[in-house]
Parts: structure tokens; sequence; C-alpha cells
């Protein structure tokens, strides 16, 4: 059976004084249900939030909130309590974090418990700050949040959204997915090493109408592409995403571009395409279309016998390949490596990826896939059955 990334990874849950502190403990249980063990520390401001004893509960841990016990006669036990938690942790996760904490660790404070155990931490720190707009947009919080990326904490940026406040703007906690890949894509070992990179991303089916309730089509749901496109932002890119339609969602960063068809997307890649240096093209591409579409619903009892299709254009043909850097994708059912070797050939690709619906839990609407790398310089690259997202990573990688 295939091991999740966090199985056994030991995180240390910072939460602060903030609305948004009642997020913490889906992210906790989300934690917990991927196989993390988790500590969490609160900061006093915290407790007025959300009770110490629900993220007890949740985590199956103690909660610290204090650095000194209430009580300090008699026996304590609390010795160097924090080097020694800093030394069990993987990663320390702070979500929300107030700005008020990140002025503190900007400038080296250990005031409390949750600012001491991130000074004398040995681990990567993640922090998701949550704010009201004018306070997150206050320069003086801009600039603490430069300093500490530039100090290598990973910071997930806060989203647009409806505030606390009853305003709307930038300052909404990150959603939990978002975070929980970002946990995910620090504890297998990647970082932000895209930044000032502008990648293209295809990704989904096309569909080529029929009529108006019918169209040719295929299975594809969009995870692989979906998948490049979060991890390419994560890792600092600047990310476009065109889609055919799929039930899958983008971070809301991702600069989004829904398409149909086969004509729309190469329209969109062939605009995008003067702006971007990559192009990851994981959209299975309709290869054929109508040659006529009915204006309204061919009914039964028209007997319809034939329906006549012609090829869609190449849309890696349809764009001035000059310093671009281009992937593309091939799913096969037979003579899998010489087909996809052709293609990379053929199309003058700098990578194809090979999947194969012969592999189990791989391909169309697995949360999994099982892929071969192939680069034009000969190298080839096997990776084993897992998440889209870890294939995804790898990829970018060698792109790198």
């Amino acid at each position: 059976m295939r091991k999740d990334p966090l199985t056994g990874k030991k995180i240390i849950f910072g939460v602060t004084g903030c609305i948004a502190a009642y997020k913490s403990a889906l992210l906790i249980r989300d934690l917990i249900k991927r196989g993390a063990e988790v500590k969490v520390v609160m900061t006093p401001a915290a407790t007025q939030f959300i009770t110490p004893l629900t993220l007890s509960s949740l985590s199956n841990n103690n909660v610290v909130v204090n650095i000194f016990p209430e009580s300090t006669a008699g026996n304590t036990g609390m010795a160097t309590w924090h080097i020694d938690m800093t030394r069990w942790a993987d990663l320390i996760l702070i979500a929300p974090s107030t700005i008020n904490t990140i002025a503190k660790i900007a400038y080296g404070f250990a005031d409390n418990a949750l600012t001491t155990l991130v000074s004398a931490s040995r681990s990567p720190v993640i922090i998701a700050p949550a704010a009201d707009v004018d306070m997150y947009e206050n320069p003086l919080n801009q600039n603490n949040i430069s300093k500490l990326e530039s100090l290598g904490f990973y910071i997930v940026s806060a989203e647009e959204g409806e505030l606390a406040s009853g305003l709307s703007g930038i300052g909404r906690l990150a959603e939990s997915n978002k975070i929980i890949d970002a946990v995910e894509l620090i504890l297998t070992g990647y970082k932000k090493d895209l930044f000032n990179e502008k990648i293209l991303i295809t990704a989904g089916p096309t569909y080529e109408d029929i009529d108006p309730v019918r169209f040719i089509g295929n299975r594809s749901s969009g995870k692989m592409g979906y998948a490049l496109a979060k991890s390419a932002y994560l890792r600092g890119a600047d990310v476009t995403l065109i889609s055919g339609p799929s039930s899958e969602t983008a971070y809301q960063e991702i600069n989004y571009v829904p398409v149909r068809t086969a004509s729309e997307m190469k329209k969109v890649v062939v605009r995008e395409m003067k702006k971007n240096q990559f192009l990851i093209m994981t959209a299975a591409v309709a290869d054929f279309k109508p040659v006529r579409v009915s204006p309204g619903k061919i009914k039964k009892s028209n007997r319809l016998k034939e329906i006549k299709i012609s090829e869609t254009q190449d849309i890696l043909t349809s764009f001035n390949r000059e310093n671009k850097i281009v992937v593309g994708f091939a799913l096969e059912t037979n003579n899998e490596l010489a087909n996809a070797k052709r293609k990379l050939k053929e199309k003058q690709l700098d990578m194809i990826v090979l999947n194969s619906l012969k592999d189990k839990r791989s391909g169309f609407e697995f949360e999994t896939n099982k892929v071969m790398i192939l680069k034009k310089n000969g190298k080839t690259i096997k990776l084993p059955l897992q998440s889209k997202f870890q294939i995804a990573n790898k990829i970018l990688s060698e792109l790198i």
C-alpha cells in the first residue's frame, strides 16, 4: 500500500490570537488523518478564540500555552522543554499567525512559548498569516513577511475574500488544502526554487460539440495538470493554467483560463506563450472534431448513421518555440515507450511524460500516477506509483 508522505512526521502546530484560530482544529484533524503526529503550542491570546482542550483532544497530546508552569512550587520538571520539543519536530507550522507574532519572530523576540520554540527551531517553519486587510497590507507587516522569507521561512500568503470585519480584501487565512500542500512540499524536500519563472500549464480534456447536448471528449479529469499548477505556485512560480472542463479547483493566485474546445485552447496557448518560458502540456486535447455541428439537438428519430470528423490542429506546432521549454504528455495503451519516443522527436519536445492505462491506479481520474520521464538528451527517469502532487514536483525538478 502506498505510504502517505506525512505518515510519521512530527509537527509542532502553533496557534495565535486571531479569529481564524478556529480553523486550526480542521487543519490538525487533517494532519492527524494523514498520519502526522501533532503537538500544539498556543499563545495566551489564542485561548480567547479556541480552547486548549479542543486542540488537545484533536491532537491526542497535551497543549503548551505558557513558558513556565502555573505553579513553581515543588518539582516542575520543565527544564529545557523548548529545546527537547524543537529537537523532536520535523516542522513548525503556525496557522493562523497574527501580524504581532510575525513581527516578534522577525525581530527575534522569545516572549511566549511559541516564539521561544521558533527561536530554538532546527526544522523548517511555515507561517500562514491572517489579519484584516489594512493590517495585512500595512507596509510594516509586509516588510516583516519579506524579511522572514529572506531568512528561509516559508510563507503561505493570505487570500482575498470576506473578512471578519465585514470588509473584503486580502488577509483571510489560506485555504486548508493549500496549507497542507505546503506542509507536504516542505516535508518532502522541496522549496521555493521557481521564483521569477513563468510557467504555462494546460489541463483537462477538450470537448468538441456534435450538437448542443452531445460532444466528443475523453475521461481526463485534469488532476495531473492542476497538481502541476499547484506545485509550481507553491515553489514560487508565476503560473497560468488553461483548463478544459474539470471539477478540480485551482488556487486563487493562479491565473486560471477556462476553455472548452481544442481551438479555444490553441488560441489561449498561442497568446500566453508570448509571456511564458515553460509550457507543460498535460491536457488531453481531442484529436478529432465533427465537420459539422448541428444547431439543434439531433433527434433519435433522425436515425443518425455517421458523424463525419476532421483532425484538430496540433497546438504544439502553433507558436514560436524559440527559447521555450516544452513538455508533453503521452497516455498510451500499446507500444507505450516507442510511441512516447516518437512523439518526443516528432514534436521536438524537451521532455515527455509517459503514463499507461495498463498501470493500476494510474492515469485518468485517479489521485495517483506512475510515469516515465523521457528527456531529449536520452535520459530516462522511472517514477513509482505515488500521488500526482509528488509526481508534479518531480517533473518540475527535472525542468530546473
